[in-house]
C-alpha cells in the first residue's frame, strides 16, 4: 500500500472538528448538543446578499478575473477607505475565504524553514497554513492572567533570530476576543520596522469591537507600506460563512504581483460568493447595530454567567464572539471528550473547544476551553446550566 506523505502525516487535526464523531454519537443517543465550539454564528445573513444570488439571472457562471470581479474589488476598496484605510482594488486580490489568503500571504512572503512568531493561543489552522507551506512557527505566549494582553516588545526580541521573516497578529483576536489598541500595535511596529519584517494582520473580526472601543488597523501604521499584508473575509461581518470570500490586500507592489500568481493558479474565487459579498457592501447600518447589540448581550450574560461558578476565570472580551476561559480541571481534551460521551444533563449537553488546539506550545492551555457565544440567549442560558453542573461532575475536577 502506498505511504502518505511526511507533510500529510504532520498536518494537525482540527482541535474544533476532530470532537465531531462525539457530538454526532451524542444526537443519536438523542442528546440535545448547544454548540459553544465554533464560531458559526446563529445571526441572519444579510437579506441583501441573499436577494443578490437569487435574482441572479447569468445565462453562464464564469471564470471571474482571478484577483476577484472588478466591481466587488472596487467597491471593497471604497468599504476600506470609509473606515481610514486608503487603498485601490488593484491592491485587492479576493480570494477563497480567508484560509486561502493566510495561505497564499505565507507562499508569496516566506521561504521553507523561515520563521513567523504568532502571539499564542492563536487560531488553530494557522499551524495548517504553515505546514503547508513550510513555515516554522514561533509561538509568543499571552496570558490569562492579563486577558491575553499582547506580550512585552522585549519578549519578542528573545524570539527574533535570522530566520524570522514575520509576525502574525488577529485584531480582534480569535480564540481570546482581545482587542489590541493603537498602542499595541505601534509597538508592534517598532519590531517590524527594526528587524525589516512582514506583519501578516488577519482582521476578519473588525466589526465587532465592544465598549466604545474603536479598531486600529496595521495598514493605518505608518511607514510600513511595504511590510503589511492585510487578510480578511466577509464570513463572520455579514454571518455567510459558507460563501467563501477573502481578502488579500497590500500596498506592496513586488508582493502584490506575486501573489497573483498563486490567484491565477487557481483560476478564480466562486462566483456565487463574490455576487453575494459584493451585494453585502450595501447592507443597512441597522443591520450592524443589531447584531452588535445581540452580541453585547449574549456575552455580558455569558461572562457574568461563568464567573459565577466556582473556580472559572473568564476575562471579559473586547471584540469579536469568542473568550478562552480557565476552568477547574485537570484536561480540557478529555473534559470536552467526557461532556459529550458521558455527560447529560435533562438529556442535554455542550460542546466546547479545548484550548490547547490553539497553543503551539506542548502542555499549556490544558484547564481552558475557548467558548464561542454564537447562540441565542435562551441557548446560552440552558448551555451554561449544562456547563455548570458538568464542572462539578466532572471526575477530573481539580477544586
Amino acid at each position: 500500500m502506498p505511504k502518505i506523505s511526511e507533510k500529510g502525516m504532520a498536518m494537525p487535526a482540527s482541535p474544533i472538528r476532530k470532537l465531531v464523531p462525539f457530538a454526532e454519537e451524542a444526537k443519536r443517543k438523542g442528546r440535545k448538543v448547544y454548540h459553544l465550539n465554533i464560531g458559526q454564528p446563529d445571526i441572519p445573513t444579510p437579506e441583501i446578499a441573499m436577494k443578490a444570488i437569487h435574482n441572479c439571472d447569468i445565462k453562464v457562471v464564469e471564470y471571474s478575473h482571478s484577483a476577484g470581479i472588478e466591481s466587488y474589488r472596487k467597491g471593497l476598496a471604497n468599504y476600506y477607505k470609509g473606515i481610514g484605510i486608503d487603498i485601490t482594488h488593484n491592491d485587492i486580490i479576493i480570494t477563497n475565504g480567508g484560509s486561502e489568503a493566510i495561505t497564499i500571504a505565507f507562499m508569496t512572503c516566506l521561504n521553507p524553514g523561515d520563521e513567523v512568531i504568532i502571539p499564542e493561543p492563536f487560531y488553530a489552522n494557522y499551524n495548517s497554513f504553515a505546514m503547508q507551506a513550510g513555515v516554522v512557527v514561533k509561538p509568543i505566549v499571552s496570558s490569562i492572567k492579563n486577558d491575553f494582553a499582547l506580550p512585552a516588545v522585549s519578549e519578542f526580541e528573545k524570539l527574533i533570530t535570522p530566520k524570522t521573516k514575520g509576525i502574525v497578529i488577529c485584531n480582534p483576536n480569535n480564540p481570546t476576543g482581545y482587542l489590541y489598541s493603537k498602542e499595541e500595535l505601534e509597538q508592534l511596529a517598532s519590531i517590524v520596522k527594526k528587524h525589516d519584517l512582514y506583519l501578516f494582520s488577519d482582521e476578519v473580526y473588525r466589526e465587532f469591537c465592544y465598549d466604545g472601543n474603536a479598531h486600529f488597523s496595521a495598514m493605518q501604521l505608518p511607514g510600513l507600506e511595504n511590510n503589511v499584508i492585510l487578510l480578511d473575509s466577509v464570513s463572520k461581518r455579514y454571518s455567510m460563512c459558507g460563501v467563501r470570500i477573502g481578502a488579500f490586500i497590500t500596498l506592496n507592489k513586488e508582493v502584490y504581483s506575486t501573489a497573483m500568481k498563486f490567484a491565477q493558479a487557481r483560476l478564480s474565487p466562486p462566483s456565487f460568493g463574490q455576487i453575494a459579498a459584493e451585494a453585502a457592501l450595501n447592507t443597512p447600518a441597522d443591520y450592524f447595530k443589531e447584531v452588535y447589540d445581540e452580541y453585547i448581550k449574549r456575552r455580558d450574560f455569558m461572562v457574568a454567567a461563568l464567573n459565577r461558578m466556582e473556580g472559572v476565570y473568564c476575562p471579559k472580551p473586547k471584540g469579536a464572539f469568542y473568550t478562552v476561559v480557565k476552568l477547574p480541571i485537570d484536561d480540557s481534551d478529555k473534559f470536552a471528550q467526557w461532556l459529550l460521551e458521558d455527560f447529560e444533563y435533562n438529556n442535554q449537553t455542550v460542546m466546547v473547544a479545548p484550548a490547547t488546539g490553539f497553543y503551539s506550545t506542548k502542555g499549556l492551555g490544558k484547564n481552558e476551553v475557548r467558548i464561542a457565544y454564537v447562540l441565542k440567549i435562551e441557548d446560552l442560558k440552558i448551555a451554561m446550566e449544562c456547563l455548570e453542573v458538568a464542572l462539578k461532575q466532572y471526575p477530573g475536577r481539580t477544586l
